[in-house]
């Protein structure tokens, strides 16, 4: 097969990374920069894309502003790894360069084939002023030998326009592709005419000649008006669809988000394009999680990684020439129909100095010697009677009128997170429905200069939220009204994740 000719890309390209070279000292001197997150050198990090394994190592491509850290015309920037724990930024992997194309290249998925890795994304055009509803979206494909530099195919686009039919023939994107049995299949993001999120489903044979199969599932109305970034595959015997809904409203304690991500699981129908579901659940219920996208790791194991920001949201590191993280990635497993999400297990590998404290009775405030920092995780079991109320703050400061609180209130059975008085940025309430397992709630906390991940129990919760202190706000303070104890916490000091 012959190959276009790379020169144009190359200049795009070129000139991001001499860019980037120019402005990245002043995010890398931020001080809200993660030092484990995945974050991109500089300017605009959003979806994961790509997330994939070829030739022993793992990559994370991302949408990518490159020429600023607000959203705008789409790069895929590109970081890869060879344990999913210590990263290494590569050069600018897709920029938009083709006619087809030349307004964003959106979010995709990679695959390999014939020990070449192949990357089907999303082209986008603008027709008109109305973002909204004057866009051409079409299906493309880029390969490289080396997974570093790639090549777009001459064939494309390979999907020219949606199908006909009950589907929107303008939003029509993020391909998530994998091979099963003798064809390849994709899940396209998309909305029906009367604006209900749904997914397509599409196979082939070689990764060019895309055939449509079905709309594979969709929403009621209450599931919002468009699902970004599915993602479909199996877990033991049955399949979890993740979606990103668009437009959902609130409901009681759920949906605060401008747009959500969970998933549907059940039963994929290969020969009748269908997947028979369960109900839709959160993925997380924090403040900053969207378009996760899945691979599976060296061990066979289901890993996850999201972006950590949300549509809308005020986003202070901007002013430091940054935008946008993505969390630590974490496994999936199923419970009956429950998705559970636990940190990679190699993340342990991060660990640097460890303090550990036992027996500590939560009444009032308590702080605990060594016990502080914004660049840790925390550990901990607590013992405690039906009813209790307990929790930590972090990122305190010390005249106190900085914290981010984390409350189990056993009266509500819910874990409240509160970042009313985080310091800079967004402030608001989340709260996840939690309950004491045996009597105790078990946590797993992972901090980094601006953002937290809650884990709760054996992963049945998830909360995760940017949060922006003051440089001095570094305390952690726990608290509780003398009916729970702290049987254990360990702290470990993080170390950065950048080789």
């Amino acid at each position: 097969m012959s190959y276009k000719s790379t020169e144009f890309s190359n200049d795009f390209i070129a000139r991001a990374e001499t860019y980037l070279e120019q402005v990245k000292p002043v995010a890398e001197a931020s001080l809200w920069k993660p030092k484990y997150h995945l974050s991109a050198p500089a300017n605009w990090l959003s979806d994961p894309n790509g997330f994939s394994r070829f030739k022993g190592e793992y990559h994370m491509f991302y949408q990518h502003h490159p020429y600023g850290p607000t959203w705008g015309n789409m790069y895929w920037g590109h970081m890869k790894s060879r344990d999913l724990v210590n990263w290494q930024h590569m050069p600018i992997a897709l920029a938009p360069d083709q006619n087809y194309d030349k307004d964003g290249c959106f979010s995709g998925s990679a695959v390999e084939k014939d020990g070449k890795l192949y990357l089907l994304y999303t082209g986008n055009v603008w027709t008109g002023s109305d973002w909204t509803r004057d866009l051409l979206q079409v299906q493309c494909a880029a390969v490289s030998e080396d997974g570093v530099t790639f090549t777009k195919l001459p064939q494309n686009p390979l999907i020219s326009a949606a199908p006909s039919g009950d589907i929107h023939p303008n939003h029509f994107r993020d391909p998530k592709v994998w091979r099963q049995g003798q064809y390849y299949y994709f899940v396209l993001g998309s909305r029906s005419r009367s604006d209900r999120g749904q997914a397509l489903l599409y196979r082939s044979t070689d990764l060019l000649n895309w055939e449509f199969v079905s709309v594979l599932a969709q929403g009621d109305e209450r599931l919002g008006y468009m699902w970004e970034c599915p993602d479909l595959f199996a877990v033991d015997d049955k399949h979890v669809l993740i979606i990103s809904p668009e437009g959902m409203a609130p409901e009681g304690d759920l949906y605060h988000n401008k747009s959500q991500s969970g998933y549907l699981v059940g039963q994929f129908d290969e020969e009748r394009g269908k997947f028979e579901h369960d109900d839709f659940y959160l993925l997380d219920y924090g403040f900053n999680f969207y378009a996760p996208q899945t691979t599976l790791d060296e061990q066979g194991r289901r890993v996850l990684i999201g972006w950590m920001s949300m549509w809308d949201d005020e986003k202070p590191e901007a002013a430091d020439q940054w935008a946008g993280m993505m969390t630590i990635p974490r496994v999936l497993m199923l419970r009956g129909n429950q998705v559970l999400s636990t940190p990679h297990p190699e993340l342990s590998q991060l660990r640097g100095t460890h303090i550990a404290h036992t027996g500590v009775t939560l009444k009032n405030e308590v702080t605990l010697t060594g016990i502080r920092g914004n660049c840790l995780e925390l550990g901990m079991t607590i013992r405690a009677q039906e009813g209790s109320v307990f929790g930590l703050k972090f990122g305190c400061s010390e005249d106190g009128t900085e914290e981010t609180v984390l409350t189990f209130d056993g009266r509500e059975g819910k874990l409240i997170l509160d970042r009313t008085r985080s310091g800079q940025g967004p402030g608001g309430i989340r709260k996840a429905p939690v309950q004491l397992k045996d009597g105790r709630l078990v946590l797993r906390i992972f901090i980094d200069q601006s953002c937290a991940e809650i884990f709760v129990g054996d992963g049945e919760q998830t909360m995760s939220a940017r949060f922006y202190p003051s440089d001095t706000s570094d305390g952690i303070v726990l608290f509780g009204d003398g009916l729970a104890v702290l049987e254990q916490l360990g702290k470990w000091e993080m170390n950065s994740c950048w080789l």
